[in-house]
């Protein structure tokens, strides 16, 4: 008898990003009317109804991308390790910032976040190639939000020298 439905695993794995991004939410749409609303911007800012939707898409690709490389190597294992291990790590780094961001109002440590948030993806991407391509390829997108977030993150941060 089967415990586990099939599609559980990637429905799962799927699902997962999503958790972190939701807790950050709740601390973000406190700020935007009033911290965020405050500072300055520069003109290539998107508006904010863009953030919520391309968070969705990129944690619904991060997340299956994970389950393409767990499956891959046959689950939690010794293979497992370092692809998962770098993968989980990026992704606490990732849930970690809005609260430092949004939350602390620390703008320079936010960026020291997503800055180190970028390397540890990156890194999953490269660890991910020679495993499943599909998975390194599907990070593509994020790494390059992450990167525009960081530029962005950089900007406020120097343009709001005063603001606490």
């Amino acid at each position: 008898m089967e415990v586990v439905p099939a599609w559980a695993p990637a429905v799962g794995f799927t699902l997962l990003p999503h958790a972190g991004g939701f807790l950050g939410s709740t601390i973000t749409k406190k700020e935007i009317p009033t911290w965020y609303q405050t500072l300055q911007k520069p003109s290539w800012c998107p508006p904010n109804w863009v953030f919520a939707p391309v968070w969705g898409t990129l944690y619904t690709s991060m997340g299956y991308s994970s389950y393409l490389v767990w499956k891959e190597l046959g689950g939690f294992n010794e293979k497992s390790v370092v692809p998962l291990g770098l993968y989980a790590g990026q992704l606490a780094l990732n849930w970690a910032w809005a609260p430092v961001f949004f939350g602390a109002h620390k703008m320079g440590w936010g960026l020291a976040t997503l800055l180190l948030t970028t390397g540890t993806a990156t890194a999953t991407a490269a660890s991910w190639y020679n495993i499943n391509r599909t998975a390194a390829y599907l990070m593509v997108p994020y790494l390059a939000w992450l990167t525009m977030a960081s530029a962005l993150n950089y900007r406020i941060w120097k343009d709001n020298p005063s603001k606490k």
